[in-house]
C-alpha cells in the first residue's frame, strides 16, 4: 500500500484541459487538494466545477516569470503549501520546417521550455520545505524516441524538457526533491473526434494494444512518481503508450 497523499498539495499547469486535467482529477481522487493553472478564466472555471471542491483554478502564463511566482504564491496562499508540481503546460501547433517561422519556434520554447523550467524555479522553495517535494514534468515520446512530421519544434521541446530533467535532479536533490517525467503516446483528449475516425483507426493500428490512452493513464503514473514510496526515484523517465515505441516497423504489428 501506498502512503495516502489526503491533504496535501498538488500544482498542475495546463490543468484546465486534455492530460492535464486527467492528472489533477487523479490526484483529487487520491484526496490531494489540486490547483490547476491555465490561460482561460472560462475554461478554468469549468474544470473547477469538474473536479470539485479540493480543485482550484489560477490564471497564469508559464512562459512569463512573474505569473509562474504568482501561480506559486496564490497556491500557498489556499492550501499552505507546495507538495507537488505537475509541470504538464505545453502547446503542440503543427508546421513543417520549410513553413516554420521564428515566431513558431520561440511561442512552442516559451510555454514547453521557459514554461517548464520558470513553474519548477518559482515552486521550488515550497517544495523544499515540503519535506516530500516532487515535481513530475509532461513530456512525449515525440522528440525524444520518435518524430513525426510538422512536429520537429514539439519534438526538440519535449528532449529539451528531459536534458533539463537531468541536471535538475542533481541540483534539486540536496534539497529533498525529486524530478521525473511522464512520456505518453497517443492520449485520448478533447478534439480528437474532430480528427475523423479514420485518423483515429490509424493512431490504434499503431499500437500493440489496439487503443488509445486516457488521460488517466498519464495521471496514474504521475501519482506514482508523487508518492513518499517513489522517493528514491529522481531524474527518470516512465513511457506510457500502450507499447506504441516497440514494433520495428509496421510489419511488426501485421505480423500479429
Amino acid at each position: 500500500m501506498f502512503t495516502p497523499l489526503t491533504g496535501r498539495t498538488v500544482l498542475v499547469t495546463g490543468g484546465t484541459k486534455g492530460i492535464g486535467k486527467g492528472i489533477a482529477r487523479v490526484f483529487v481522487h487520491a484526496g490531494a487538494n489540486v490547483v490547476v493553472v491555465g490561460r482561460g478564466t472560462e475554461a478554468g472555471d469549468a474544470a473547477v466545477q469538474e473536479l470539485g471542491s479540493r480543485a482550484s483554478f489560477v490564471i497564469a502564463d508559464v512562459g512569463v516569470a512573474a505569473d509562474c511566482e504568482r501561480m506559486a504564491a496564490e497556491t500557498v496562499e489556499r492550501f499552505g503549501g507546495i507538495d507537488v508540481l505537475c509541470a504538464n503546460a505545453g502547446v503542440f501547433p503543427d508546421a513543417k520546417l520549410e513553413d516554420m517561422t521564428e515566431a513558431d519556434i520561440d511561442a512552442i520554447f516559451a510555454t514547453n521550455v521557459k514554461g517548464t523550467m520558470l513553474s519548477v524555479k518559482a515552486c521550488m522553495a515550497e517544495l523544499e520545505r515540503s519535506g516530500h517535494g516532487r515535481v513530475v514534468l509532461t513530456s512525449s515520446i515525440t522528440g525524444p524516441i520518435t518524430g513525426y512530421p510538422g512536429w520537429c519544434h514539439y519534438g526538440a521541446t519535449k528532449a529539451a524538457q528531459l536534458g533539463f530533467l537531468r541536471t535538475a535532479a542533481i541540483e534539486l536533490a540536496p534539497k529533498g526533491i525529486t524530478i521525473n517525467a511522464v512520456m505518453p503516446g497517443n492520449i485520448e483528449t478533447e478534439g480528437l473526434d474532430e480528427l475523423g475516425p479514420d485518423y483515429r483507426a490509424a493512431m490504434e493500428a499503431s499500437i500493440p494494444q489496439k487503443k488509445l490512452g486516457k488521460v488517466e493513464d498519464i495521471g496514474y503514473a504521475a501519482l506514482f512518481f508523487a508518492t513518499d514510496e517513489a522517493g528514491y526515484i529522481t531524474g527518470q523517465t516512465i513511457v506510457v503508450d500502450g507499447g506504441q515505441v516497440l514494433p520495428e516497423s509496421p510489419m511488426a504489428m501485421e505480423a500479429m
